[in-house]
């Protein structure tokens, strides 16, 4: 299938991306499908208690002839002629008929259907959880493309800078040396530093298609260069570090491990009902024609191979019952069966309890990344002014003969390197927001943050 077109706006927002991710990505759809189908599938298994009717009519030709002896019906391979027992084969045939109305009824199974039921209940549940968790993870995904393409093209814009102001540089020392003012290697290291540059913005351009490309993949469109919203780089949260207000167990993730739970636990409740006896009612009505007479033991010829007077029922039959079906032999297969269910039900809870810890250990992890990152947001304006203020020095002092190359290269680095510290300062405080939503399970304190 080919992939959804995407008009671009001026600016694409965090919202609108993760919108347009939900709707598009494959992932998401196939989740989705895969509940209705729970759900179709719910509703079948409700309408399965309900009796079997059927109805059947059969018009045949062929003879009747009989005799004594054992006969099995093997895979209903067998003719069922009703007829009297000749000494000697005849051919005599005619038309003959039955039509018939059957009920069957298991009425009481010791609760088999309920738990059937249960079961395809506890799955759709499953499934809605598993929707749940994969849209929630996706949120989670488009979120951080949303970040890395975010600052990557912050970082684009810093190399690009840094370039304009090594050119300047070039163009200086150039001067400078062509005057006698400085030697000639200054300008093989100006060359040099422009060259460098222009790697690091080659590379850094790289770096933002992919993660355009990635962006694009998981909002399941085709790829193109995005205007993105530059607040995740020009400033922090309004509120850096939030309390969420989920319980622990209602994670979507960990709601997902405990519905493989619950299916587990009703599967061998299920399984318990199989060892135990079926009680059936069953009835049948049925009228029968046929081309042979009453008589036809003492007369062989008297027939009719009229197809109207073989085909009308003229003798009916009803008959009412109730039965009971128990393989005592699957007492000990079940019993194996729900057994091994059982410890099946033990390896998810498990996994559940190795879940919990993981995003428990997630979540302190987090606090720690949101400290961290908001002590370092606030000490990059420190940088930058102190980088910028080295970089005016050198450069006048350089430009009037009192400084030498190095000491300016230097104050350039710095510079480039105060800017790359300050955007990446504060995506990072977004990017571990982001981790500590994906971590509680609450992405509202993310995407509500700004």
């Amino acid at each position: 299938m080919a992939l959804q077109a995407y008009s671009q706006q001026p600016v694409l927002s965090l919202k609108e991306a993760v919108r347009i991710g939900l709707e598009n990505y494959p992932s998401i759809k196939a989740k989705a499908n895969q509940l209705n189908a729970s759900k179709s599938y719910l509703n079948e298994t409700k309408t399965e208690y309900l009796p079997n009717l059927n109805f059947s009519a059969q018009q045949d030709y062929g003879t009747a002839i009989s005799q004594f002896g054992p006969s099995y019906g093997f895979n209903g391979l067998s003719v069922s002629s009703a007829g009297p027992t000749a000494a000697k084969q005849n051919w005599n045939a005619a038309f003959g008929a039955l039509y018939l109305t059957n009920v069957n009824w298991d009425f009481f199974a010791f609760g088999r259907a309920v738990e059937k039921v249960k079961v395809q209940r506890s799955v759709v549940n499953r499934d809605t959880a598993d929707y749940s968790q994969e849209a929630f993870q996706h949120e989670v995904r488009v979120a951080a493309a949303y970040l890395n393409l975010v600052a990557a093209q912050r970082l684009t814009k810093v190399q690009q800078d840094n370039l304009t102001r090594t050119m300047d540089l070039r163009k200086v020392v150039v001067t400078r040396v062509k005057n006698g003012l400085n030697p000639g290697v200054d300008s093989s290291l100006a060359n040099a530093e422009v060259s460098s540059a222009i790697i690091a913005l080659t590379n850094a351009q790289e770096n933002e298609q992919e993660r355009a490309n990635d962006l694009s993949r998981y909002m399941g469109i085709n790829p193109q260069n995005f205007v993105l919203d530059s607040t995740f780089v020009s400033k922090i949260p309004n509120n850096p570090d939030p309390a969420t207000n989920l319980q622990p167990d209602q994670h979507p993730i960990l709601k997902y491990y405990n519905s493989l739970v619950n299916v587990s636990d009703e599967q061998a409740r299920y399984l318990k009902t199989l060892a135990y006896p079926t009680f059936t009612l069953f009835s049948v009505f049925q009228g029968r024609g046929s081309g042979f007479k009453n008589d036809l033991a003492a007369n062989p010829l008297d027939y009719t191979d009229s197809y109207g007077t073989g085909i009308s029922p003229s003798r009916y039959n009803y008959l009412v019952g109730v039965g009971v079906t128990w393989n005592f032999t699957s007492l000990f297969r079940i019993h194996y069966q729900v057994k091994s269910q059982k410890y099946t039900s033990l390896t998810y809870r498990d996994n559940y309890d190795l879940v919990s810890q993981q995003l428990h250990d997630q979540q302190v992890l987090a606090e720690t990344r949101i400290a961290n990152s908001i002590k370092n947001s606030q000490e990059a304006p420190v940088e930058i002014k102190a980088a910028t203020d080295a970089f005016n020095q050198k450069s006048t002092l350089y430009r009037n003969g009192l400084a030498n190359i190095t000491d300016f290269t230097q104050a350039l680095y710095a510079l480039y390197r105060a800017e790359t510290d300050s955007y990446v300062a504060n995506n990072n405080v977004w990017q571990a927001l982001l981790f500590k939503a994906a971590a509680t399970g609450d992405f509202r304190i993310f995407i509500n943050n700004f």
